[in-house]
């Protein structure tokens, strides 16, 4: 096949050829570059002609309909065009012509693989994330979104896609199936994807939080979290040979009031494990809201206040309580276990703790 160059016209170009998505759907600019009028691609669009109009200025390179990764890449095409004072510049030919537009909603879910989203080719809407700015209007089936300051993108099929974050808060915001949000939220964690402070705070800076389909989808996410949680912590401990704690227990002084739980605990060593599993703070970045010197923001923090005042009387009565977030556990499971096996080592250094009565939780 003869490589295209922007002397060499596609028109009439031999349709079977286009076997690349990325040849098959094409802007006017790119068609310019490649040597094609502006009069050439309307006669190829006439009724019974072999390309399309996909989108104003996106034009499909063959008859019948068009595919999902087609759509895609003319929704990127349509949102990513350059404003009208600028296009009469040639693109480069490595440009994809995206501009700054990324994909988002429903449509980035499937990229990533959610199986609680539909895919590309059955979706009516396929939703692209734009800077404010930008002056496009929703047509056809794009869907514009327009952030103030949009996140990095990530590259995922050869196209830009919103974080899964941002993806799912632009999803939710479309939806008022309160069970359709929440597999959408609990799958995000139970498959890896995100950690519920990430999601929570995605969506209470999407104003989200209150809608009644995203309420108790919120707790479920939550739960979900913390069960993920709490599989890591138990393949931590089996995995890197530490030895078996007892589990989700209860603690208190003989004869006295309880201290609090913990997700594990060895006795013998008096050190216990708690997972930080706590609703977020919106706007206090999860590891944030533990360690380092965080000052008046925790004081704030009902809830870190409770754990900050468990954790001093266990300490005062000689347990070393280790704490793990989720979002440790999962992006650094070997570091955490030395952190852990670190604690129980120096047990012996440690001046005898005093005895406790350990309860089922």
């Amino acid at each position: 096949m003869t490589q295209n160059t922007p002397l060499s016209p596609l028109f009439p170009r031999p349709l079977h050829h286009l076997q690349d998505v990325t040849h098959r759907v094409l802007s006017a600019a790119q068609l310019r570059a490649r040597g094609v009028s502006a009069a050439q691609t309307s006669a190829q669009c006439l009724p019974g002609g072999p390309w399309q109009h996909l989108l104003p200025g996106v034009y499909l390179l063959h008859a019948g309909a068009p595919s999902g990764q087609e759509r895609l890449h003319g929704a990127l095409l349509y949102a990513g065009r350059p404003p009208v004072s600028s296009r009469r510049t040639v693109p480069e030919p490595s440009d994809p012509g995206f501009g700054e537009a990324m994909v988002t909603g429903l449509a980035a879910l499937a990229l990533y693989g959610f199986a609680s989203a539909p895919d590309l080719g059955s979706l009516h809407r396929i939703d692209v994330l734009v800077p404010r700015t930008r002056r496009l209007r929703s047509t056809r089936f794009v869907e514009v979104v327009r952030g103030a300051a949009p996140p990095a993108p990530v590259r995922l099929a050869g196209v830009p896609v919103a974080p899964v974050e941002r993806a799912l808060a632009d999803a939710v915001a479309g939806l008022g199936d309160a069970a359709e949000v929440t597999r959408l939220l609990t799958e995000a964690v139970r498959a890896g994807h995100s950690e519920p402070a990430a999601v929570v705070r995605e969506l209470s800076a999407a104003k989200l939080l209150g809608r009644p389909a995203v309420v108790g989808a919120v707790d479920a996410l939550l739960a979900e979290g913390r069960a993920a949680a709490e599989a890591r912590l138990y393949a931590m401990v089996r995995e890197h040979g530490l030895p078996e704690p007892l589990w989700n227990v209860g603690l208190r002084l003989p004869g006295g009031p309880e201290l609090g739980g913990v997700d594990a605990y060895w006795p013998d060593l008096a050190v216990a494990v708690e997972l930080d599993t706590r609703a977020p703070r919106f706007g206090v970045p999860e590891e944030g809201r533990r360690g380092g010197n965080q000052g008046p923001a925790r004081a704030e923090d009902p809830q870190w206040s409770a754990y900050a005042a468990k954790r001093e009387r266990l300490e005062r009565l000689g347990v070393t309580v280790v704490h793990l977030t989720p979002r440790k556990l999962r992006e650094a499971m070997d570091q955490q276990a030395t952190v852990v096996r670190t604690a129980l080592m120096a047990a012996d250094d440690r001046e005898p703790a005093a005895y406790l009565v350990v309860l089922p939780r």
